[in-house]
């Protein structure tokens, strides 16, 4: 058996499930779970919460090269617990997994990273901010300036981060319902990030500048076990206001949505189930099977009714837990661009 997939089966049992995402519906004994009323803590909770069993640190960013081009950027480092807590060197129950890739409208590079805890070869500290997986970084000060780096089989980037405003909460103050019976997770973001830097693709160095994304989320057990996986959207609109949303879908066709209207100043409004909706417009054949590839996103409430397209139908992350993760543009009641995630199909 392939060592690496070896090593996936046993860390990630609900890799065996439709992309890898259903199985977070699984049993959480003994691991924390999210409560409403959080009080989060800074900066300590920008680092990691062992007691949790699932958390990520989630970054993309749309960017345009000196001709306009556009191109996309993720860095994702995630957590996983076998068990609930920490411990030191080998005996630390934590697991560290890492994806990072460059979409262009022709190309979709990607690249991935796996790590045990306590031994040092990833991990996160919160102050000064320091995520890493082997030379994989996002370091700074704070999380209000950071420098980024990742590198693949055939790509790898340097980008500078400053921030141009506050932190978002999602959901009620920060606690995110991800099911009808209740199951949430802690999320917020860092959706004003100014992004700048250098690609190195295979045609040679690119200098590019843009918008980037960050989000922090951490829970236990967080979907239904009817639920197959979600649609997530982050989208940026020209005058500068910002929309997160997204849906889970359910196995009997129905989904559960949520989304998060962000002004310019970073002021928020939350939208419960069913007021945000996505539906598919265009379905594209993506490594052997069907993936929605143009969208129709409405949220009737803000005047939203956008046709959402993306740049790179082809964005699929073939990696040990695959899915499609790429920039998109839209048109519509709004204009813009932003990044998709979509996970769960079979």
């Amino acid at each position: 058996m392939n060592v690496k997939l070896l090593f996936v089966l046993c860390l990630f049992p609900f890799a065996l499930k439709a992309q890898g995402f259903s199985g977070l519906g699984t049993d959480a004994d003994g691991f924390a779970k999210p409560l409403p009323k959080p009080v989060f803590q800074f900066p300590a909770d920008h680092g990691p919460h062992p007691d949790y069993r699932i958390e990520w640190w989630y970054l993309t960013a749309n960017l345009s090269g000196p001709n306009g081009k556009p191109y996309g950027l993720q860095w994702t480092l995630f957590r996983s617990a076998l068990a609930p807590g920490e411990a030191q060197g080998w005996k630390s129950p934590q697991v560290w997994f890492a994806h990072a890739a460059i979409t262009t409208p022709e190309q979709h590079m990607t690249e991935e990273r796996f790590a045990r805890g306590g031994i040092g070869q990833a991990g996160v500290k919160a102050e000064p901010f320091h995520a890493w997986i082997d030379d994989w970084q996002m370091t700074g000060p704070d999380l209000n300036s950071l420098k980024l780096r990742a590198n693949g089989s055939d790509f790898s980037y340097d980008m500078v981060l400053t921030t141009e405003g506050p932190l978002v909460f999602h959901g009620k103050d920060g606690y995110s319902i991800k099911s009808a019976d209740g199951r949430a997770s802690y999320y917020y973001s860092q959706p004003f990030f100014h992004i700048e830097g250098v690609l190195r693709l295979p045609d040679g160095e690119i200098e590019v500048t843009g918008e980037a994304w960050l989000d922090r989320e951490w829970s236990s057990q967080p979907l239904a076990d009817t639920q197959l996986g979600w649609d997530w959207f982050s989208l940026t609109f020209k005058e500068g206001s910002k929309l997160m949303g997204f849906q889970l879908r359910q196995k009997e066709g129905k989904t559960f949505s949520a989304a998060t209207w962000i002004a310019p100043d970073g002021n928020t409004i939350s939208y419960s189930d069913g007021l945000f909706k996505a539906k598919p417009l265009v379905i594209s054949e993506v490594s052997d099977r069907g993936i929605p590839t143009q969208w129709m996103v409405s949220l009737p409430e803000r005047g939203i009714s956008v046709k959402v397209t993306a740049l790179n139908p082809k964005a699929w992350m073939d990696l040990s837990i695959p899915y499609w993760e790429g920039p998109v543009t839209f048109v519509g009641s709004h204009e813009g661009r932003g990044y998709l995630e979509m996970t769960g199909y079979e």
